[in-house]
């Protein structure tokens, strides 16, 4: 037995109708696919139930540890003004999660497969090498957030901590060797206890109401301000994440539904609110993780860039040493929830794009250790403050590689020919080309400052 196999299978390029078998014989994530039945008899809320689950593993990329540093930086910079940016973000994101649902669905095809089965192998070689940067940033994120909780909570240095986040790679495999389920149900229970973390902070912190909501509303500065232009794209970042996209248009085919197109249209809908469910969740956290930031630190005049900085300040802010203890437990819980996710993200990459089929627990120890080492060099050089930079900067590429799973995603389930009756309406098709045309926009903007700054 060795690590890889290679699926001895025709290459095609261009589009095979929908409802045609896949030449290929390799199926996304093959030792979880189609493992969760769907009985047919049930009704509306036991076959929503049955069918959710995906949509929490994709929102767990929406609240990882990357996000807590751009939300930290955003709410005490400056106060409620980018809760905008996490609303349309996270709008954005519910608009392409749903597209990876109909991709998935309809095709039995994955973002990754559908890619290298619609371009030339030097092309998907190109987008996997950029997915693959993006999974390693989102990587680094976790492997710090998590690293700075042991040390707020332990006190174990960042160094060691960073270490000993190389371990969770065996929870990991302990739970995809049971059953999909099992790692459903511990993703939703962090999700939960995030959640029920900043519920409690957010009570303590006693916000404003109106400037909360004056909050939602878009305002020009962002686009005029630099520095806060940079903050809004690290949170477009680290809200709509590109590795996402291949992630969730594999996991939908966990689910064993019928194959006729009445139950793949079924599968569509329920998968696409179990995803929209899911997201509103993330936004209540990512937009909790701000609103903290600005009531505690902005309005006192404190800019914090460090997450071990926000636990320290918290608790004299608030009154309350639980104000700090919740903060890093939530922390941890985000930084080992979107490592679960992430290996699997990195896995259905791999797979998809190249063809190979490479043991997972092969794949997560590689994951893991690109990501381990520049972080453990950052830490021991710099510290605390390096490695918040270095959240920061992750989840800026983040957003710099969206575009290329963003615009074949777009392309694939707008192509008739590609889709069939499943094609997205022409609203939607608007609706995701204007999102793409966001992103790159921003992204340009972003790129002209950081070069213009450097001069």
């Amino acid at each position: 037995m060795t690590p890889f196999s290679h699926p001895k299978s025709p290459a095609p390029h261009g589009d095979s109708p929908v409802g045609c078998s896949p030449t290929y014989s390799q199926k996304s994530l093959p030792e979880s696919h189609g493992t969760v039945a769907i009985p047919g008899h049930l009704g509306f809320w036991r076959k929503l139930l049955a069918f959710s689950g995906p949509g929490y593993l994709v929102a767990v990329g929406y609240m990882d540890p990357g996000n807590w540093a751009t939300d930290l930086a955003g709410g005490s910079r400056f106060g409620y003004s980018l809760l905008s940016v996490i609303l349309i973000s996270n709008l954005m994101a519910i608009l392409l999660q749903s597209l990876c649902t109909r991709l998935g669905i309809a095709t039995g095809r994955d973002l990754a497969q559908a890619c290298r089965d619609h371009y030339s192998r030097p092309v998907s070689f190109a987008l996997w090498i950029v997915c693959e940067i993006a999974i390693t940033a989102c990587d680094l994120a976790e492997v710090i957030g998590s690293a700075i909780a042991l040390n707020l909570l332990f006190h174990i240095p960042l160094v060691a901590g960073v270490v000993i986040t190389g371990l969770d790679v065996v929870l990991v495999m302990y739970l995809t060797n049971r059953s999909f389920r099992h790692l459903e149900a511990v993703v939703v229970s962090l999700i939960l206890l995030i959640g029920g973390c900043f519920l409690v902070q957010m009570i303590l912190a006693q916000p404003p109401i109106r400037a909360v909501l004056g909050g939602f509303i878009p305002t020009t500065q962002i686009l005029r301000n630099p520095e806060m232009l940079y903050i809004a794209i690290g949170i477009l970042g680290a809200t709509v994440m590109p590795h996402n996209l291949y992630l969730h248009s594999s996991v939908v085919q966990t689910r064993k539904y019928s194959q006729t197109p009445e139950g793949k249209r079924e599968a569509i809908w329920f998968s696409t609110l179990d995803s929209t469910v899911a997201l509103m969740s993330a936004l209540f956290i990512n937009a909790g993780i701000l609103i903290v930031a600005a009531a505690a630190f902005h309005k006192n005049g404190q800019v914090v860039d460090e997450i071990g900085k926000a636990h320290e300040l918290l608790a004299p802010m608030l009154g309350t040493t639980v104000a700090g203890v919740l903060f890093a437990v939530a922390l941890l819980a985000s930084g080992q929830n979107s490592t679960l996710t992430g290996t699997l993200a990195g896995q259905i990459v791999m797979e998809g794009f190249l063809d190979i089929r490479m043991r997972p627990w092969l794949r997560r120890l590689i994951t893991r250790a690109v990501a381990i080492v520049p972080a453990v060099v950052v830490a021991a050089v710099q510290g605390e403050s390096g490695t918040a930079r270095l959240l920061v900067l992750s989840q800026v590429i983040l957003s710099l590689q969206l575009p290329f799973a963003v615009i074949p995603l777009v392309m694939f389930t707008s192509n008739r020919k590609r889709m069939g009756e499943f094609t997205s309406p022409r609203w939607v098709q608007v609706l995701a080309w204007l999102t793409a045309a966001i992103i790159i926009v921003l992204n340009v903007r972003l790129l002209y400052d950081v070069a213009t700054s450097a001069h």
